[in-house]
This record gives structure tokens, C-alpha cells and sequence, in this order.
């Protein structure tokens, strides 16, 4: 019966408009991580957004330098706890290319969506979680198990500080689970779970050769052609279905058991882009690509001036690049194993340039009985058994917890794949933030049992 009101509790939040008028406060901040000199924002999107929500629901808060976050709602210290992890920043509004000329700071009601940025990344996603825990402990009186809750203001830029942050408050942050949403369901009318993230690494490659420009009359079949060199470069690094040609980038980890845990997960959606069956690993399940697999993209690509060419052949070229990969994969062999490969097909002239700030792979075992749990529980709740990933095919800050707190993690998505994050018209769904609001509940509340 306690479950029953937990639940039935969180559907009137949702359903009374509790959970609208909240998620729209929290979108009206513009906290884009990547603007210099927003600190204002992104302090006042912990201060005054979500330390009110804690101290109503009985945490104890602590502020910390760096735009860091901890809440603590300690029940007895002889009872499960359980750590939260949300970020509050988002990626550029992009204000101008939202469709309608929506603004991306005011949440935007259109049939069963809600428009806004950090809508889905990661607003809503951190507020259900909250609200869920309101529930509960509306309708029960208390939580019957401890939380704790790490908030950041900086993930959309790599997380910078937090590995570090973790390590020095590991006594604080001490739980028995990591149980956090962020990134998409598979499908957005069935629920999720997934364990661990691919990886991410940017380098730029750039081929410089000389000061400015020269006409490509004048010139042209007397000067090298950087963009050329670049583009022949790119081209060994793949072949022509995307194939990774670099050894050192392909992972050892596409066990059986993986197999086994991706065989049969959907990839389309109906309302996305159509899957690329001809791209990608020959002999890898469209699946197995995206979750068991690493892929390299050419992010951005630059020579001359795109929007203004002239008669002249540029004297530099360059691309930002990024390779996602899975646990496996020899991360300090990537960028060595890449000047290795363009050397030995005689691209000396072009440069590596890391980039700062990247995310390792992380994996926990799907038989792991915190997994078995938490999808018990979201099947009771709901009568869907979820789809569970052995990892995000996205990246996130996972080894914080997963290797710095050493927590088995546990990632519950309340986006789907077609919700446009880091893009123009971001958007989550009502119906799943209604089901993801009620499952959370549902789960908190066994979590007593």
C-alpha cells in the first residue's frame, strides 16, 4: 500500500502541474556552462533553484568552490544509501535557430512536449528524481533508506574538477549505490537502464603550412593543398563505411555476455533519423556499433573561408575529431596509436592537438544484483520489463563513482533519443516525464522494502 501512495502521490504532482511549473523555473536559467564569466548563473541555479528543494525535503546542503553541490538526507546510518548525481548546466541556447523562434530560456508547451534547453539534458531529469523522493515522502512520511545528492555545473564541459572532487570527499559522498538519469531511453514509452557510458576523447588535427592564402591560378599544382592532405589523412583513419583502420582503437571487450545483453535491443525510432545499416562495423549488429563498439567523427572541419571562399588555396586546414570508446580500449595507445598510423602512410605534416577534457569508458556487470533490483522494481511499477544496456553509447562522468567512489551505477534515462539535446528545440516528452515520475517513485519506495 505504501508503494501504491508513493506512486499514486507522484501522478498527482505531475498531473496538478507541480512538475510543469517547476521544470519551467529551473529551464528559466540560462546556465550555459560554456559562456565565460556566467559563474552568477550557475551559482544561483544551486542557491536559490535547488537548495530551497533539498532543505524542504529534509537535506542538510553543502556548497562547495567550483559550482559543486551536496545534499544529505541521512534517515539512520544503518540503512542503505543511495547517491544522486545531477548537472544544472547546459550546453549554448543557440537563441534564433529554435523553430518558431522559441526561446531557448522559457519552457514551451506544444502537445506532448516541452521545449527548452537542459529540458532533457538535464533539467528534467534530475527534478524527477527530486519531485519522486517528494513523493515518497509525502505519502510515507519518511524515505526508510539514506540519500545523498552531488549536483555539478560543468559537465557540458567535461566535468573539470569533479574526479577530483569526488576523491577528496569520498568519506562524504560514501554510499552503497549510484543511482542517477541522464542520456536517453531507448524507446521513449519503455524504461531503461544502463551501467557505464562509452568514453570520449577530442584531438584537432591540423596541417599548417604557410602564412596566409595564395590564388589557386597562380598557384595552383605549385603549393600544397592543406585541406587535401587533411582530407587523404581522414581518410585512413576509416575507410569508406566508417570502418576503424587504427588497431589500437578497436576494444577487446565484445564478449559473449555482451553480445547477449545487446542482441535484440531496438535501434530505430520512429520519429529519428533512419539507421545507417551500410556504416559501421561489417560484422557488428547495429547495436553492437553503438553500444559494444567504438566510432571515430569528424566533428568540425575548417579551411579557407566556408562562408566567403575566394580564388586561393589556404595555407591551413583542420578538423576537430573525437573518438567514443568502450571499456576495452587502451586510452592512453589512442593518440599515440594515431601519430603511429598517419606517420607510417607519410602524414607527417599533420599535427595532433588534444583537446582538454574527456570522460573514460566505464561498464558494470548486468548481473550485478543492484541491476536486478532496480529493474524489479521499475517492471513492478510499471508492467515493462526495461531495456538494459551494459552502457550509454553517449558519454558521462560514470568513472567518478564508478572508479574514484568505487559504487556499482546504476542510470535510469527519462529523455528518449529524437529529444534534439545540445541542439536547437531540445525537448523532453510529458508522457515519459509522467511515467519517469511515477517509476522513480515506485523505485524509492521499494528501496525501503
Amino acid at each position: 500500500m505504501a508503494k501504491a501512495d508513493a506512486t499514486a502521490q507522484a501522478a498527482a504532482l505531475f498531473d496538478g502541474g507541480a512538475f510543469e511549473t517547476a521544470l519551467g523555473a529551473l529551464v528559466g536559467y540560462a546556465t550555459e556552462s560554456q559562456v565565460a564569466g556566467n559563474h552568477a548563473v550557475l551559482d544561483a541555479y544551486l542557491d536559490d533553484a535547488i537548495t530551497p528543494r533539498l532543505l524542504a525535503l529534509g537535506f542538510d546542503v553543502e556548497r562547495h568552490a567550483g559550482h559543486f553541490l551536496i545534499g544529505q538526507h541521512i534517515e539512520d546510518p544503518d540503512l542503505t544509501t543511495v547517491l544522486i548525481y545531477g548537472h544544472g548546466d547546459v550546453t549554448h541556447g543557440q537563441k534564433g535557430a529554435w523553430a518558431g523562434n522559441m526561446d531557448p530560456f522559457a519552457l514551451t508547451d506544444a502537445g506532448d512536449r516541452w521545449f527548452g534547453r537542459g529540458t532533457a539534458d538535464n533539467k528534467a531529469q534530475h527534478l524527477i528524481n527530486l519531485m519522486a523522493l517528494e513523493a515518497v515522502l509525502e505519502a510515507q512520511g519518511s524515505l526508510g533508506f539514506n540519500v545523498k545528492i552531488l549536483m555539478e555545473m560543468a559537465e557540458e564541459v567535461g566535468s573539470p574538477g569533479l574526479e577530483t572532487f569526488c576523491a577528496t570527499h569520498s568519506t562524504t559522498l560514501k554510499a552503497d549505490v549510484l543511482i542517477a538519469s541522464d542520456g536517453p531511453r531507448l524507446q521513449a514509452e519503455t524504461p531503461t537502464l544502463f551501467m557505464g557510458s562509452r568514453g570520449a576523447i577530442d584531438f584537432d588535427l591540423s596541417v599548417d603550412l604557410r602564412e596566409g592564402a595564395h590564388h589557386s591560378g597562380n598557384w595552383g599544382g605549385l603549393l600544397a593543398d592543406p585541406a587535401m592532405i587533411l582530407a587523404q589523412a581522414l581518410a585512413v583513419i576509416t575507410d569508406a563505411r566508417g570502418q576503424l583502420l587504427i588497431e589500437a582503437w578497436k576494444p577487446d571487450s565484445l564478449s559473449p555476455a555482451v553480445r547477449a545483453a545487446l542482441d535484440g535491443l531496438p535501434i530505430e525510432m520512429a520519429d529519428g533519423p533512419v539507421v545507417d545499416l551500410g556504416w559501421g562495423a561489417v560484422d557488428l549488429t547495429p547495436a553492437e556499433r553503438a553500444y559494444g563498439w567504438n566510432s571515430f567523427a569528424v566533428l568540425a572541419m575548417q579551411s579557407g573561408v566556408p562562408d566567403a571562399p575566394q580564388n586561393a588555396i589556404s595555407g591551413k586546414a583542420s578538423a576537430r575529431c573525437q573518438l567514443r570508446f568502450v571499456v576495452g580500449t587502451d586510452v592512453d595507445q589512442i593518440l599515440p596509436s594515431l601519430r603511429s598510423h598517419l606517420d607510417a602512410h607519410g602524414f607527417h605534416a599533420v599535427t595532433i592537438i588534444p583537446r582538454e577534457g574527456h570522460f573514460p569508458a566505464t561498464r558494470l556487470d548486468p548481473d550485478d544484483p543492484w541491476v536486478k533490483r532496480v529493474a524489479t522494481s521499475i517492471t513492478d511499477t510499471t508492467g515493462k520489463v526495461p531495456h538494459i544496456l551494459p552502457n550509454l553509447a553517449g558519454s558521462l562522468p560514470n568513472h567518478c563513482f564508478a572508479d574514484v567512489l568505487q559504487l556499482p551505477t546504476i542510470w535510469v534515462p527519462h529523455s528518449y533519443r529524437g529529444c534534439n539535446q545540445h541542439a536547437p528545440n531540445e525537448h523532453v516528452l510529458k508522457s515519459t516525464c509522467r511515467d519517469a515520475l511515477i517509476l522513480m517513485a515506485g523505485l524509492w519506495s521499494d528501496l525501503a522494502a
